[in-house]
């Protein structure tokens, strides 16, 4: 039975530290408190439970996995004294990246400077990639959705329907984070484009404490699209309850995070009030991937619940250990300067969250695409259109619950 480290500072599966002389070390940081604890306890499992699947298939190469988690408290502060800690102190072999693009950036630095590759899948942000560790040693690859184009399928969506029924108008309130404001931006400049007026674009501290002002003038701005640039749940929660304590519904409202976190989202604004609310990401539940649904199954055996509460950041981290196994055996070892070679050299991977190939920057150019949007208790796969798996998209968010 694997536990999941969400109250200790590291972990390890049993099949590794049966054998731990000859064991593959991986190293990783994640906020298992702090800010980002809810989607840093999910990517913990997420990492955890593939260590348990690749360790019951014999692990890698024939040796074990055994890997080590250690908490940054949601500081990049922290993160880069973790990191520190597992290359210059723990001699780990390899290394999966920590949660949010805030954490990112600076981890990849600390691995460039051990030659290390950081695979990660929750550091999408533009300034992940721009930083100048990365542009010199292009050490970091996330296996996810780039960030930026994320919303790109909703604008094309918006775009696809008759002038007289878009939004008018439109309101962007985006918390201060490297990975909430860049598709939130794009997708202002592209719904500008067509004609819709924005009442409200402003970017506030990712701070609880923050949030209230900014979702009162939204509030007040009565826009009738909401993009809001936020990272996780609490972010979104707190502009649902200023909303609802106004009496302002908007008609489309549409968050690059927080709605798929699956039931750590509707446990804390409610199934109902979650009704309407949209999301874009690469995964979802009911992704019609083989080694998703068998995944989604072992999440569900292994800590149980149902298959829409499964976090995507699962999807994401899980995906991460999928990559690094194949480049592992791929390469015959832990070499990393052969697995960032390898890499970066145009081969296409299979994960739970479908293909990935790197660009030189180390972007995953041919990651799925989706907006995904509650509906009824259900987490919907409703964009693109003509799209095998999306439904009916629910154009008009229902009021909330109270």
């Amino acid at each position: 039975m694997l536990a999941a480290c969400t109250s200790s500072s590291s972990s390890s599966g049993p099949a590794a530290s049966s054998n731990p002389k000859t064991a593959i070390t991986i190293g990783a940081s994640l906020s298992l408190t702090g800010d980002f604890s809810a989607d840093g306890q999910a990517f913990d499992k997420g990492y955890l439970l593939w260590e348990k699947d690749v360790n019951a298939h014999g692990g890698l190469l024939g040796r074990p996995v055994k890997l080590t988690i250690l908490n940054d408290n949601s500081s990049p502060n922290q993160v880069v004294t973790n990191y520190q800690t597992l290359f210059g102190q723990d001699h780990v072999d390899l290394a999966f990246g920590p949660f949010s693009s805030l954490l990112t950036a600076p981890a990849s630095s600390v691995a460039a400077r051990y030659d290390m590759a950081l695979v990660e899948g929750a550091g999408g942000a533009p300034s992940v990639f721009d930083t100048p560790s990365n542009l010199a040693d292009h050490n970091v690859f996330d296996v996810s959705l780039p960030v930026a184009d994320e919303m790109v399928p909703f604008v094309n969506w918006i775009r696809s329907l008759p002038p007289d029924e878009r939004p008018k108008t439109a309101a962007y309130p985006m918390a201060q984070d490297p990975f909430a404001d860049p598709p939130v931006q794009l997708a202002q400049t592209l719904l500008a484009s067509l004609n819709i007026q924005t009442v409200y674009s402003s970017v506030f501290p990712e701070e609880v404490s923050s949030y209230k002002a900014p979702a009162d003038q939204v509030a007040a701005s009565g826009a009738q699209l909401v993009v809001l640039g936020s990272t996780d749940v609490p972010t979104v929660n707190a502009f649902m309850q200023a909303f609802e304590q106004q009496h302002y519904t908007p008609k489309l409202f549409i968050a690059a995070a927080g709605p798929d976190q699956g039931g750590a989202f509707t446990s804390v604004v409610g199934a109902t009030n979650a009704n309407g609310m949209m999301v874009p990401n690469g995964w979802y539940p009911g992704y019609d991937n083989p080694t998703s649904r068998q995944m989604v199954n072992e999440y569900i055996a292994q800590y149980g619940g149902s298959a829409s509460g499964v976090n995507a950041d699962v999807a994401e981290a899980y995906s991460v250990g999928e990559v690094v196994a194949q480049a592992v055996e791929a390469t015959g070892g832990t070499d990393n300067s052969k697995i960032i070679s390898y890499l970066h050299s145009g081969v296409k991977l299979d994960t739970v969250q479908g293909p990935v190939k790197f660009d030189a920057l180390g972007e995953n150019g041919d990651a799925a695409a989706f907006i995904f949007q509650w509906q009824k208790g259900s987490f919907d796969q409703v964009l693109p259109n003509g799209m095998a798996g999306s439904v009916q998209i629910l154009a008009t968010k229902p009021p909330w619950a109270s």
